[in-house]
Parts: structure tokens; sequence; C-alpha cells
């Protein structure tokens, strides 16, 4: 890599640690208010965060090659992610609202 990468890096990791930094001590007054956002997002943001999660870049990278290697029967995989969804969704997330203590949603 040349002097001009090590340096975009440099800057783009700075930033983002930045970032980080200055969201973080803005305005999370508690530790639940900054991992669960006191509990009170719309379920579609919920939803819109569980979708993106899923849908990451691995996904698309990794989808023709897997298609590729093991033919179509990836599909399969696939076609129960919507259902795999809908149960996180209604299933899971309310119950790991609900449980006190719980800091990963």
């Amino acid at each position: 890599m040349s002097a001009l990468d090590w340096i975009v890096m440099g800057l783009v990791s700075s930033f983002i640690v930045g970032y980080g930094y200055w969201k973080s001590s803005r305005s999370s007054t508690s530790l639940e208010r900054y991992t669960r956002g006191d509990s009170d997002l719309p379920w579609y943001t919920i939803s819109l965060s569980v979708i993106a999660t899923q849908a990451s870049a691995v996904t698309f990278l990794s989808a023709p090659g897997q298609a590729y290697t093991d033919g179509m029967r990836f599909v399969m995989f696939y076609l129960g992610l919507p259902l795999a969804m809908i149960f996180v969704s209604a299933v899971m997330i309310p119950f790991y609202l609900s449980a006190k203590g719980v800091h990963s949603v």
C-alpha cells in the first residue's frame, strides 16, 4: 500500500472513532438509554434493523460463490429467511425488550 492509502485509512478510522465518541458522550445518560434506546423504538425501526443486519455486504459477496459451489441448494436457506425474521421480530425481540439486564438488543 502506498502512503496515500495509509493516510486515507488513518483519516477514515479517526473519523469513525471520533464520531462514535461524539455520539456516545452527547446524550447518553445511562447504559439503558445507550444500549436499548429507552425501549421506545418504533416497530418499523427494529424491523429495518433486523433486515439490514441480515442483508449485509457479506450476503451479497458470498451468495454468488455459494451458488457456484453448492448449486441451487442454497436457495432453500434464503427462502426460509423471511420466516426467521418474522419469528425474531414477533417473538424474540419483545422477549429481550421485556427482560431486565439484557443489553444486546
